[in-house]
């Protein structure tokens, strides 16, 4: 936990002030390379900041397991992603290229704010989860499914590319009265000398609907027996 996690906070760590989604890796290097974005704003000031003016409660969290993009025939797995000692947001594991993972320590997505869920757009092996993340069209459908057999379901509103150096985090990671979510990958120009990609995809979507378990909708429960 980072120094200023320490001082009085509210009920979830704000996002760290420098995150990264990590791409290709060539199989030469053996470890996983963070790719830093800009700094975030103060604390307080991100999505781990629920509520802004006029906000409503936030319902209670509920945790997610379980991305689907049908535009892509994604559905990875969800793995918690938590903060490293110099203060930057971890990655899924690049040997499993079908994970992807979520930022336990801000907004569940589904709940009020701005939600983060990050995954490679490729490792050593091959494509990874978000290989076409910036493929993606305002409409597009994203499922987060969750631990309570819930779906949260969310809509692509806007899909860009931004530059490392230049990464607008109050846009990105702002707070939101709405329940919104964020898709980040890495994309741009391939650079191995420079620390590898130097853009980031942004998926931003938000929430429609929460949809209950497949087995309480009508129909799904009638019985088929003569």
């Amino acid at each position: 936990m980072s120094a200023r996690a320490s001082r009085e906070r509210p009920s979830r760590r704000p996002l760290p002030r420098r995150i990264a989604a990590a791409g290709l890796i060539p199989a030469a290097v053996a470890a996983l390379t963070l790719l830093p974005v800009s700094p975030l704003a103060e604390p307080g000031s991100g999505p781990a900041a629920r509520s802004g003016p006029g906000a409503t409660a936030s319902p209670a969290p509920v945790r997610p397991v379980r991305v689907e993009i049908p535009a892509l025939g994604v559905s990875a797995p969800l793995v918690d992603l938590t903060l490293d000692s110099g203060g930057k947001l971890g990655v899924p594991d690049p040997a499993d290229r079908d994970l992807a993972g979520w930022y336990r320590d801000g907004v569940m997505p589904g709940s009020p704010g701005t939600a983060v869920v990050v995954a490679h757009v490729d490792t050593p092996t091959g494509p990874a989860a978000f290989a076409g993340l910036d493929t993606l069209r305002p409409g597009a459908r994203v499922d987060v499914r969750r631990a309570d057999r819930t779906t949260a379901a969310f809509r692509i509103y806007a899909v860009e590319e931004f530059e490392k150096r230049d990464f607008p985090s109050d846009r990105v990671y702002g707070p939101s009265r709405d329940a919104e979510l964020r898709l980040l990958t890495c994309g741009g120009a391939y650079d191995p000398a420079a620390g590898g990609y130097q853009s980031n995809v942004v998926a931003f979507a938000r929430l429609v609907s929460v949809q209950p378990p497949e087995s309480t909708l009508p129909g799904k429960n009638v019985s088929h027996d003569s």
